[in-house]
């Protein structure tokens, strides 16, 4: 499999961290958003939406958006299960995996950002604005949730990863490099930290990966 993936893309670390827990042999493929190589015509030809990430599979065929992968990843390789066993558990997952990746996330990708700041001519701190009230919206809604909800135990769902855990530690990561306060959302913070201590989630993060800039990488 090839990964076509950038170091700060939040969706590219979703797929990382499930690559990685389910020990996924694959060639990963860097696309530098900053110097706007995803929109080269070579890969808007392997993904024509010109986002990352994009998985290519051993038969060429092409996967693009981090959850549509997720369930392609659960549902070919058994072990370790992403999803709980129950219908309702398993809603309970996406439902929260969504709440960050479907509801917030398309809110401060770079594209977004661009439009901001070349188009509507934002200032600075306007556009820093704007991304930390919809993390903050996205952390609050889901603290809510993983305080108030039974089902929720060492990790979001019970006391192993799921989908929920890997798209809730790129919110918290995004938050904390906004410079946002964490001390509201306890059990949220309790919980990235403990997936965080996993090496699989550990390697998966932005600041680790190969084509993360020498000065910001971690060792």
């Amino acid at each position: 499999m090839k990964f076509y993936s950038f170091w700060r893309s939040l969706a590219s670390f979703r797929v990382r961290i499930a690559l990685n827990l389910k020990n996924v042999p694959h060639e990963v493929v860097f696309v530098d958003i900053d110097k706007s190589e995803h929109r080269s015509n070579d890969y808007a030809d392997i993904n024509p939406q010109m986002a990352l990430p994009a998985l290519v599979l051993d038969d060429d065929k092409v996967l693009t958006q981090s959850l549509a992968i997720l369930e392609y990843l659960e549902e070919t390789i058994s072990v370790p299960k992403l999803l709980p066993e129950d219908t309702v558990g398993r809603a309970r997952v996406r439902a929260l995996a969504a709440m960050v990746a479907g509801d917030m996330h398309p809110l401060i990708v770079p594209r977004v950002q661009r439009y901001l700041t070349e188009e509507l001519k934002l200032a600075p701190e306007q556009k820093t604005a704007w991304l930390r009230h919809w993390a903050g919206e996205s952390l609050r809604a889901l603290e809510a949730r993983l305080v108030r909800e039974r089902e929720t135990g060492r990790f979001a769902h019970g006391d192993n990863p799921t989908f929920a855990d890997i798209c809730m530690v790129g919110l918290v990561t995004f938050a904390t490099a906004q410079g946002i306060d964490l001390a509201p959302y306890p059990t949220t913070l309790r919980i990235f930290k403990t997936a965080m201590a996993l090496p699989a989630f550990a390697a998966a993060h932005p600041l680790a990966q190969p084509d993360t800039p020498a000065a910001m990488r971690k060792t």
